[in-house]
């Protein structure tokens, strides 16, 4: 089936996104996974991904536990330094695809505070023909919603939508609905796919 556009997920896709990394650099590996045993961060993070209020999100969190409210705060203070760094090959493969004029849609779990942060820090993120940015749309993957909103707002077709993303459970809901998928593991795997799909050549795709 002809490949018509291309959807990019962003975390660990175009942004490295490794909260865990970043506090074991911080408080160390032990202190991370007190921490993380602890508290369900990524569920907090998950609610600013619908659209959450990001400070209030985490000051809550902090406030709901006091021994651990220094190191919950870093989750927004230090946000960027969590965010980081950009895939470069990928960042270089989505410049490509819109280069041979393949259309590029964002459809990323991401809060607006959040994407707002970002913005400026990695300008290719306004390098789509298209954004569906969850915080926006007040649901997150892997809810079908999600999908249809791409599929309704963009007029093509779910065969014709190549989407790549890092996690296995967004990517079977994709497929559920007759998307074409790749499971992102590596920026190698993601540029050896689109070449095999003639979408860019090895050169285009380096």
């Amino acid at each position: 089936m002809a490949i018509e556009a291309v959807v990019l997920d962003i975390g660990n896709v175009l942004i490295e996104w490794q909260p865990e990394r970043f506090y074991d650099s911080v408080i160390g590996e032990a202190g991370r996974k007190r921490l993380f045993s602890d508290i369900d961060l990524h569920a907090m993070n998950d609610d600013i991904d619908r659209g959450g209020a990001f400070r209030p999100a985490v000051e809550a969190m902090a406030a709901r536990h006091p021994h651990h409210a220094e190191a919950i705060m870093l989750w927004h203070d230090r946000w960027a330094e969590m965010a980081a760094p950009a895939i470069p090959r990928s960042v270089r493969i989505q410049r490509a695809l819109r280069a041979r004029g393949v259309p590029v849609f964002a459809l990323t779990n991401f809060g607006r505070e959040t994407f707002a942060i970002a913005e400026p820090i990695y300008p290719f993120l306004s390098d789509f023909d298209r954004r569906y940015i969850s915080g926006h749309l007040g649901v997150v993957k892997p809810d079908p919603r999600i999908y249809q909103i791409v599929e309704n707002d963009s007029g093509v077709s779910p065969s014709g939508l190549l989407f790549a993303d890092d996690r296995a459970e967004n990517i079977a809901a994709a497929s559920a609905r007759g998307w074409q998928t790749h499971l992102f593991t590596s920026d190698t795997g993601w540029a050896d796919r689109l070449v095999a799909e003639g979408l860019l050549t090895e050169s285009e795709a380096a």
